[in-house]
């Protein structure tokens, strides 16, 4: 029996859904390129990309045409088996980074979940029982999992959840000195985002990473980068250490990576694999077939010249727009980030207006988000076109008259 289609409208959330989130007004339905349309059929263009998750813009022709195709194949075949659009998509994810070895999962938190779980497992097994100690940055962000939100640097996150993990410490992001103070002979790893996402759209500087790849061997610790927003493409690269001439030594990304379709992994070398016996870990879903065979085509796409070097162009025409906005209206201090996820640091005097100026931006038909209490964060389509971004630039130039 196949149920009817029933109405329902945002104030149905309440009535069946936790309240976890507290969803936008109105409900997207459709979606093409940078736009998508809502259940009355208004129109908006899209640079919150679904939190830089749609890589490739809603329903890419391509993208659509490999689900379909392999719809028709095999959708789910668990751990007890692997599959072809795994094992292509693994071996051209390592053919185009430092890695030799992926683990699928289904989500940044999963991919991060089994990183910091693997290399505690690593740094136990070839080091002693005490090499456990994970350091993190205040402001990051790597997951909801209990484990993983722990690591993160915000307490409003893990706090009232019971006990938290032990064994994990916080340094100052881009300070160097508060990491030298904690580091120690029983650290196991150093885990750090590229790009603070949550934490306000910030970069690590180059000398904070190269200073990072310094302590970690000299105290026999793993690097961790956490790309689960600025892997695939995001910055400009297809991932974004490859701006800083740094490898990690494990790396997780998510978001990009399926433009769209759920889909995580963990990368990491020869040398931290020798450690891995069967069992030690698993995820139902991970290196499902429908999820693979997406983002082996997302990553067709995406890693080529002429879609790596149009980041940058575009992240120039938006700025460009920015500034012009930002003349009339003085509305922020700083554009910040690499590549297509770009931060608008908000003038002191405008941070509690931060939620009207994204709600006055949807009414205009504009999506757009936050990063913190003061931050306007943009991550679009690495392929949004150059119309899209000026009416986008338009309408939230209407939706800041209005305020």
């Amino acid at each position: 029996m196949i149920l009817k289609n029933t109405l329902v409208t945002r104030n149905n959330f309440n009535d069946f859904i936790l309240p976890f989130y507290d969803p936008c007004f109105f409900i997207p339905t459709k979606g093409k390129g940078s736009r998508i349309w809502d259940q009355e059929g208004k129109e908006y263009i899209d640079f919150s990309g679904g939190i830089a998750v749609t890589s490739l813009g809603h329903c890419h022709p391509l993208l659509n045409k490999v689900l379909n195709y392999q719809s028709r194949k095999i959708w789910h075949t668990s751990n007890i088996f692997t599959n072809e659009p795994a094992l292509r998509l693994a071996k051209k994810l390592v053919l185009s980074s430092f890695a030799s070895y992926v683990f699928f999962a289904n989500s940044g938190a999963e991919a991060n979940e089994a990183a910091f779980k693997l290399a505690r497992y690593y740094a136990i097994k070839k080091y002693h029982i005490k090499k456990n100690k994970i350091i993190s940055f205040y402001n990051s962000f790597h997951g909801r999992t209990l484990f993983t939100v722990s690591v993160g640097g915000k307490s409003k996150y893990s706090d009232c959840f019971g006990p938290k993990p032990l064994g994990i410490q916080h340094a100052e992001f881009n300070k160097i000195e508060t990491v030298k103070k904690i580091i120690d002979k029983n650290t196991c790893a150093i885990v750090v985002e590229l790009v603070q996402g949550e934490g306000g759209v910030i970069p690590a500087s180059k000398s904070f990473i190269r200073e990072l790849r310094f302590l970690c061997n000299k105290y026999n610790a793993l690097l961790i980068f956490d790309e689960v927003q600025t892997g695939i493409g995001r910055t400009g690269k297809l991932f974004a250490y490859e701006h800083y001439g740094i490898e990690p030594d494990i790396l997780t990304i998510a978001k990009s990576l399926g433009g769209g379709f759920p889909i995580s992994a963990m990368l990491t070398t020869s040398e931290i694999k020798s450690a891995i016996i069967p069992g030690i870990h698993g995820t139902t879903y991970g290196g499902n077939p429908l999820a693979c065979a997406v983002a082996e085509a997302t990553i067709d796409i995406i890693n080529t010249k002429y879609i790596l070097s149009g980041v940058e162009k575009k992240f120039k025409k938006i700025r460009f727009e920015l500034n012009i906005i930002n003349k009339r209206f003085k509305l922020f201090t700083e554009i910040r980030g690499i590549g297509l996820l770009i931060g608008l640091v908000l003038e002191s005097k405008f941070e509690n207006k931060i939620k009207d100026i994204l709600y006055n931006s949807f009414l205009e038909g504009v999506i757009f988000l936050t990063a913190g209490k003061n931050v306007i964060r943009m991550a679009p389509s690495l392929i949004i076109s150059e119309d899209d971004i000026i009416e986008g630039m338009r309408r939230f130039c209407c939706a800041l008259e209005q305020l």
